[in-house]
């Protein structure tokens, strides 16, 4: 469970054409490497353990820091032309009502579908897609 899961703000019912700011996505060739670091320069109040989901076939892990922020740490061959490029930033994710309704909204507005929506470990099998829009690669959560 993330801190985003248990925010007293995010238990307001969403409207919906909301999109609430989630997480950031941040790739990495080494998850434990990674989580170091941060906790050389941040206070971390919390760190998932790493788990691989099949779905997106990645090696994932959420870090909180101590203002509620979340990090996704990413690792699997989808990133890995990334990391070379030290493009670390991977994506950002909104935590959506409905994401069948939001991905129709976004693709009428240029977007493109990267990922269908699928369950996501790391999110007690919530729904997330991944889509490539006008402000980069964003993952959307459903509620």
């Amino acid at each position: 469970m993330t801190n985003k899961d248990t925010n007293k703000e995010t238990d307001k019912k969403m409207e919906p054409d909301e999109m609430r700011f989630h997480h950031v996505g941040i790739a990495t060739a080494d998850i434990p490497t990674m989580q170091e670091y941060l906790k050389s320069i941040a206070r971390i109040t919390h760190i998932t353990d790493t788990v691989y989901d099949e779905q997106q076939q990645a090696n994932l892990c959420m870090v909180t820091l101590s203002d509620g922020t979340d990090i996704e740490l990413i690792s699997g061959p989808q990133v890995e032309k990334l990391v070379k490029k030290r493009n670390f930033l991977y994506h950002t994710c909104y935590e959506v009502a409905d994401i069948e309704a939001k991905i129709e909204t976004l693709v009428e507005k240029g977007a493109i579908l990267v990922s269908e929506p699928k369950e996501a470990i790391l999110f007690n099998r919530k729904k997330v897609a991944f889509l490539m829009t006008a402000m980069g690669l964003i993952e959307l959560v459903e509620s």
